[in-house]
């Protein structure tokens, strides 16, 4: 099962807004805690990924961004080798090593992802040769990828059903912009996500398996290799993020009730384990966190299971 992440202030970054800060003027004045963890939120319909950060990044960013054509090209001959892939560079982030470099597959499967690319920070080079993703997280993502192309007509009644919600409620999703820029996480639209691996997932590895060695392979011998009987709802997430449309308005329980009702009673949508989040309007800039203490959701351990 998936790990989500979630967003909360912790004590250490307390006590630096409870510490003070200087002013303009050189004097010393109390900070706000209030203020500074709002200023960390921006509205969801505004965010595009500015502000996102990584630990310890600040110099790598700055080569990186002085060397963005190596960069680029490192990233996408990394994807074409290693996954015969063609990506679209949207966004880079220094990182403590290097520099994280979002990106968006073009064909013939649609993700996100992102990659790394090392920096020798002494000497202000780039690493092209050394270029490398998380563990597994590549795969994941051209998983994602496979079901969203093998069970499509699923997925269409899944989105037709969330753009139906967001135009009958108070509620909305994320920015295109958002996704490309600090995304990275697989197959995405505005209002969820997907969460899968290869790894112990029987039912899709024999078309990841097939796709790999093909890329160009046809649609029907993909849906023909998925092996449905021994489908395990728990290799397979979908994560429903919606927000609510208006500045300061708090999570909508009747809207978060309608969506879990709909979701357990619809049986046309894809199978697998639904958790479902309805977060006030704002998104964290330095994380692209939505979820808050305020917010409705149900998921782990009390799921959606869909088989």
């Amino acid at each position: 099962m998936v790990t989500k992440n979630k967003w909360y202030v912790c004590g250490i970054a307390f006590s630096l807004l409870l510490g003070g800060c200087v002013n303009g003027n050189g004097d010393n004045e109390k900070v706000n805690p209030e203020k500074q963890v709002k200023n960390q939120y921006v509205s969801v319909q505004d965010y595009n990924g500015e502000g996102y950060t990584l630990k310890n990044g600040e110099e790598t960013d700055k080569i990186a961004e002085e060397n963005h054509e190596e960069v680029e090209k490192a990233v996408k001959g990394f994807f074409l080798k290693e996954y015969k892939t063609d990506v679209k560079v949207h966004n880079i982030v220094g990182n403590v090593d290097g520099a994280t470099v979002f990106v968006e597959s073009t064909d013939p499967l649609h993700f996100y992802t992102y990659a790394v690319v090392p920096i020798d920070q002494s000497n202000e080079k780039i690493l092209s040769d050394s270029v490398f993703s998380q563990e597994g997280q590549v795969e994941s993502a051209i998983t994602e990828g496979l079901y969203r192309k093998v069970f499509h007509d699923e997925f269409v009644r899944l989105d037709d059903y969330l753009k139906k919600i967001v135009k009958e409620e108070p509620v909305t999703g994320r920015t295109i912009e958002s996704l490309q820029n600090v995304g990275g996480s697989g197959y995405m639209t505005p209002y969820y996500f997907l969460s899968s691996s290869v790894v112990n997932n029987e039912a899709i590895k024999p078309v990841y398996d097939l796709y790999m060695k093909d890329p160009q392979v046809s649609i029907e011998k993909l849906r023909a290799a998925y092996n449905e009987q021994v489908f395990n709802p728990t290799y397979f997430e979908i994560v429903i993020h919606l927000f609510m449309r208006e500045q300061d308005a708090d999570p909508d329980e009747k809207v978060f009730n309608r969506i879990v009702n709909d979701i357990e009673s619809m049986g046309d949508i894809p199978t697998g384990t639904y958790s479902i989040f309805v977060n006030d309007n704002t998104v964290h800039k330095q994380s692209f966190e939505g979820v808050k203490e305020n917010s409705l959701e149900k998921t782990t351990p009390d799921e959606i299971v869909k088989e």
